[in-house]
């Protein structure tokens, strides 16, 4: 999924959400066998040794990052270099750091739940302070972040980097269809092997896969899960028995059109509905039928049931930054797109799936923002003006299949920025086996502890690797 963002690289991110976006949350205030599961995951060895204790009423750090999620974990490590451990803290208060990007595979049978999760504290960097609460609330008049247990953190600079929420609740019936079998999500931890247990299950009928009115991270995902359900049926003999249905919001399958044109030709050898200008608005899981509005003609619905249906949740800005002075007119969070420090106040930045950055919500795109933020805040401290400019790269490895991926990389003008000398609008396997192994590698060892990352970080992946 975005992911990666969220913790995410594209599916995904980077976020504390209301539904286990990048903290985890509850749908409707159950918990599923899944969450049951990864609960029981034990912690990673410590290979370094770092601060958590019980917060006091009031503290104050040079540089205090909000959210623990990809890029809030990476900054801290960068952050940590610049000003010193001892002057850095990080606010998360979720004990699990998810890799979200794996999702995708995990919805579809091909990774494991628990290879995507790692304890919140064997990530944090060694040093810096772990303050386990919620923000409750920014105020950038006064320096100051108060979080749900009462504390009052004041700072010299401040990251923000929450993500953003998921909202299954604005789909009428939702969340607590998810009780119900033959429906799923991989944008949640409650839900993604609830999206592979309905695929198993899958006899005949429809496969439905959506893609909300909202903006979303790693908007590639929804439409990934489908090739991979389309694979898998054919795998399995039940593809002759399916109607595999993609209905999207979108008035484009894709938003980069030499993407989209090798996607609509996969879509039309596959034997794909795709159904453009199509908003889910509610799921009656008891009777497995989704109902969709009509985008262009408000007020027409269609009720389609289905066999298997896989829910992309509506989603929207983080209310701590929403209810903030340093939100925009949409509650995001208002940054220079250049240099990614605020339009208002210039001892703040940000990164991640907060933004309001006019690019694509991705784990590569924080990645990218990351070296452009270090780089930014390290001029401001030497009173310098920022000179590295963020040119909006983010990338959506399009999973196409179990061996096969389409990789998109491009940047705020929707122009391709790829990293290969090759067609990167071609399926290929090398693709797929980057996206599957090597990612996650790089994303543990590499990103979180802020030494992987930059304007493009495929192509200092490749840098790296002809040293």
């Amino acid at each position: 999924m975005s992911g990666v963002a969220s913790r995410s690289q594209c599916t995904p991110g980077t976020t504390t959400t209301v539904f286990a976006g990048i903290g985890q949350g509850e749908i409707g205030g159950t918990r599923t066998a899944a969450m049951h599961r990864l609960q029981k995951i034990p912690s990673i060895v410590m290979s370094h040794i770092h601060t958590s204790a019980q917060v006091s009423a009031h503290m104050h750090y040079k540089m205090l990052v909000l959210g623990g999620g990809s890029g809030g974990i990476t900054m801290g490590a960068r952050m940590k270099r610049l000003f010193g451990a001892e002057n850095v803290a990080v606010v998360e208060p979720s004990e699990m750091h998810y890799y979200q990007p794996i999702w995708t595979l995990v919805g579809a049978g091909a990774k494991t739940l628990a290879s995507s999760g790692r304890s919140t504290e064997s990530l944090m960097p060694s040093g810096v302070k772990w303050v386990k609460s919620k923000v409750q609330e920014i105020n950038p008049n006064t320096n100051t972040v108060k979080t749900d247990d009462g504390t009052e953190i004041t700072y010299e600079y401040l990251i923000v980097a929450l993500g953003l929420e998921l909202h299954f609740e604005k789909i009428k019936g939702l969340p607590e269809g998810f009780e119900h079998p033959k429906i799923g999500s991989n944008y949640s931890i409650q839900t993604v092997e609830k999206t592979w247990k309905a695929l198993q299950d899958f006899k005949e009928g429809n496969a439905v896969f959506t893609f909300p009115n909202t903006p979303v991270k790693c908007a590639g995902a929804p439409q990934k899960i489908m090739y991979l359900s389309d694979a898998y049926l054919r795998k399995t003999g039940k593809r002759n028995k399916a109607t595999v249905i993609y209905n999207t919001s979108l008035p484009v399958l894709f938003g980069i059109k030499k993407y989209a044109d090798a996607l609509w030709d996969i879509v039309r050898e596959r034997e794909l509905q795709i159904n453009l200008r199509r908003n889910l608005i509610e799921v009656r899981a008891d009777r497995q039928e989704a109902v969709f509005e009509n985008l262009d003609y408000p007020g027409e619905t269609t009720v389609i049931e289905y066999e298997m249906l896989h829910v992309t949740p509506p989603m929207g800005p983080n209310p701590v930054v929403q209810n903030s002075p340093l939100s925009d007119g949409a509650g995001w969070l208002d940054l220079n797109k250049d240099n990614l420090q605020h339009n208002k106040y210039p001892n703040v930045f940000g990164i991640g799936d907060c933004t309001n950055l006019p690019t694509a919500k991705t784990g590569a795109a924080v990645a990218a923002q990351s070296g452009v933020l270090h780089r930014t805040i390290s001029r401001i401290l030497k009173n310098q003006k920022p000179d590295k400019i963020y040119d909006g790269y983010t990338s959506c490895p399009l999973v196409t299949g179990y061996k096969s991926v389409i990789l998109a990389e491009f940047d705020y003008n929707g122009q391709p920025l790829e990293t290969f000398p090759i067609n990167q609008a071609k399926e290929r396997r090398i693709m797929y086996h980057m996206k599957a192994d090597v990612m996650p590698h790089l994303y543990w060892h590499g990103m979180l502890r802020g030494l992987w990352g930059g304007p493009a970080p495929y192509r200092k992946l490749m840098h790296l690797g002809m040293k």
